[in-house]
């Protein structure tokens, strides 16, 4: 009992890494890699935080080491999401009030079941423990997922926040490997919409303070529907060309 098979992990797991930001807990990086080793994926990606592990995460990851093994370590969470096609955020936080109006939560269960067959590389981002990510990172990513817990306490361990999220894809994925498709974007195009939807909210006429909620949901609710390549280029064309004409506008009225 507790010992690994040889068995070879899933080939959609292998679309798949888990990225940590700025993990306080050394213990809580084995106990994560110990959880994904659990469901089959074994990309670990680390942000802000030293490159030195010592034998506190290798005893929590029990027979995982060979994931700490291949961490890559990363300044921000910009750098770590380059070769993405997807990035998914993940939150405690609930969407109440004013202050969470930009969020757009779905549950784990029904992420897997709307990218198992598509193409692309696809990370699940965490937050330290106790604070989660910031907004700023939260915006960095096109999806978000919480996980429904009881509102007296809500916020999880880190690692059993992972084990919840990598069972939740373990279960609801096919185990044939077949993602034929092309409905992920491209990291190349993820960025161009990105910077057009921003380019959009910066030049809107609309006040200061609603722009940043305007992108978000923009974002949030056309990635929502994982839309493929050339939806999503169609989409980036009525973007682009709304930015246009609201900067031609602005260009005409400072004249």
């Amino acid at each position: 009992m507790g010992s690994r098979s040889t068995e070879s992990t899933p080939e959609w797991a292998d679309r798949l890494c888990i990225i940590l930001v700025r993990p306080f807990h050394e213990g809580n990086i084995g106990a994560v890699a110990r959880s994904m080793m659990n469901f089959g994926i074994t990309e670990l990606r680390i942000v802000g935080r030293d490159e030195e592990l010592t034998e506190i995460a290798r005893k929590r990851a029990k027979h995982a080491n060979s994931i700490l093994d291949k961490i890559s370590f990363h300044d921000d969470l910009k750098s770590s999401t380059s070769d993405l096609s997807l990035v998914i955020g993940t939150s405690g936080k609930r969407e109440l009030g004013d202050k969470t109006q930009h969020r757009h939560f779905l549950l784990p269960d029904e992420i897997p079941s709307r990218v198992e067959e598509d193409t692309g590389k696809v990370g699940i981002v965490f937050g330290p423990e106790g604070k989660g990510l910031l907004n700023d990172e939260l915006r960095e990513c096109e999806i978000l997922v919480t996980i429904p817990t009881w509102e007296g306490y809500p916020i999880m361990n880190l690692s059993h926040a992972v084990a919840v999220i990598c069972y939740s894809w373990f279960i609801n994925s096919e185990s044939d490997g077949n993602y034929e498709g092309s409905r992920v974007l491209s990291p190349g195009l993820r960025k161009r919409f990105r910077e057009e939807v921003g380019r959009l909210s910066q030049i809107v006429p609309t006040q200061k303070h609603r722009r940043k909620s305007i992108e978000d949901t923009l974002i949030r609710v056309i990635m929502r529907g994982l839309p493929k390549e050339e939806e999503i280029s169609r989409i980036l064309s009525v973007i682009t060309s709304a930015a246009d004409a609201f900067e031609e506008v602005r260009s005409d009225e400072s004249e």
